[in-house]
């Protein structure tokens, strides 16, 4: 297999998965892979190529999907023969779905939160929903269990292969009704005593704290710089409230943007496991490939990961994952299955289609793409401001220039037909707010509705109040 080891080598674009990918697909398009030829197990590819299992994994899926390879139970994964091999990907590649929602022509454009484009994903979801429709195996008159979602499990971790969230098994993984149900679920299943403490990044996903209210627990928020939080003050903070749970978003934290780099993890992670602290990692704004390895490989016993499809590829279906520390698994599942017994069986037939075809990661694809022309658009019009952004993160920040404070600044713009969400809906009531409004891309408006609300942003960025108040 040295051939496939020297074309993924040559690969220096995308995503890992897709350049194991195409590499099998030369290695059999120049008969280096003879049909019917076995190719190395999973792990031991992996192990070559020194990526993760998963990647590979995801990879060998694809290619079967495509009719490239394919699979007997029990015995390995083979190439297929040359017919099969051309048709199956000539359909997949030429394939074009039918989009039912079109972008809104509109001078009234809400910013609060992100709005995905239909790129295909609509479609996707009534062929899925069909397909259960005739299929028998499909039980739909007795309760849900967790074992019935083993399936969509398996194809939820094919979909994070990417992700470095240290050893992981199908049992380690929950569904959930979303990310904020998810959350509610680990809280259900940690928290002890009759006041909890959660601690929170100064700035913060607003949805932490509507957690811990309904679960009576206290917040507590740690301070930031532009690393994110501060290890010292965790640390701090942590002793000083007997603090059992820290709720972050590193990758793409939110509302800022920024991303916490590695060492900055390394010593939050040390700071949590000196004081017996759970980090929850929301990751529902995940990023095409992590740069960094998750707090649940950095804190095998502690850390806690979350993410969801709603940022991906639609939050209609409210599908999101919890993948627990291995020593918590059977609680998280308890506590699921005293919950709500489980999924509902079409989510989780859903769920299992949908991230098993190659079809929806291209769609995926193409919704990422279109989501990043319109955070350039928003850059081209603000950039000469103080703002933070990424390509591959629905939303921007920025810091008000002088003469604007946040809600006079989010009035004027509503005044123009344009929502945006100030500093103060991310802060605890007793946080400073800093000057600043956070920006979500909304896709659901054309790129020229979009374009117009930015100047009119632009305008107001341009002109701030005059005058004082005595």
């Amino acid at each position: 297999m040295d051939t496939i080891e020297t074309l993924y080598a040559a690969q220096t674009d995308g995503p890992k998965y897709k350049a194991v990918a195409q590499s099998i697909r030369q290695a059999v398009d120049v008969k280096v892979l003879a049909e019917h030829e076995k190719l190395p197990p999973v792990r031991d590819l992996a192990w070559r190529l020194q990526i993760t299992p998963g990647t590979v994994a995801r990879a060998y899926s694809i290619l079967t999907e495509e009719g490239v390879l394919y699979a007997e139970v029990g015995r390995g994964t083979f190439v297929s023969g040359e017919k099969t091999h051309l048709s199956q990907r000539d359909l997949n590649r030429d394939r074009q779905w039918e989009r039912h929602i079109a972008p809104l022509e509109t001078d009234s454009v809400s910013l609060f939160s992100p709005v995905l484009p239909d790129l295909g994903q609509v479609a996707l979801i009534h062929e899925s929903y069909a397909r259960m429709a005739t299929d028998p195996n499909v039980d739909l008159i007795s309760y849900p269990g967790l074992q019935a979602e083993t399936r969509a499990h398996r194809a939820a971790l094919r979909w994070l292969s990417d992700t470095d969230l240290g050893p992981v098994q199908e049992q380690d993984m929950v569904l959930s009704f979303g990310s904020q149900n998810g959350l509610s679920l680990i809280l259900q299943t940690i928290l002890k005593g009759p006041k909890p403490v959660i601690l929170v990044e100064e700035l913060s996903y607003p949805g932490f704290r509507r957690a811990a209210r309904l679960l009576r627990a206290e917040i507590v928020a740690v301070p930031m710089d532009d690393h994110g939080i501060v290890p010292a003050e965790l640390d701090r903070l942590a002793r000083k409230y007997d603090a059992q749970v820290l709720c972050t978003c590193p990758d793409a934290h939110n509302p800022t943007g920024l991303t916490t780099p590695l060492f900055r993890r390394r010593e939050i992670a040390d700071v949590a496991r000196r004081s017996g602290l759970h980090i929850i990692e929301d990751e529902s704004y995940r990023l095409p490939e992590a740069n960094c390895p998750t707090y649940r490989a950095l804190l095998p016993d502690l850390g806690w990961f979350i993410t969801s499809i709603s940022k991906s590829l639609t939050p209609a279906l409210r599908v999101g994952f919890v993948i627990s520390p291995r020593p918590f698994r059977q609680a998280i599942r308890q506590t699921t299955v005293h919950g709500h017994f489980g999924m509902a069986q079409p989510l989780v037939y859903a769920t299992e289609d949908l991230l098993s075809r190659q079809e929806t990661f291209d769609v995926m694809d193409a919704i990422r793409a279109e989501m990043r022309r319109y955070v350039h658009a928003a850059v081209n019009a603000l950039g000469g401001f103080d703002i933070t952004w990424q390509d591959d993160v629905p939303y921007i920040w920025l810091r008000l220039p002088e003469g604007w404070r946040a809600s006079a600044f989010a009035q004027a713009a509503e005044a123009q037909g344009v929502q945006v969400r100030t500093a103060e809906d991310f802060v605890p009531r007793t946080g400073f707010a800093p000057h600043a409004v956070r920006m979500a891309i909304n896709a659901g408006v054309s790129l020229r509705s979009f374009e117009s609300a930015m100047a009119r942003l632009r305008a107001l960025l341009d002109n701030p109040p005059a005058g004082f108040t005595v």
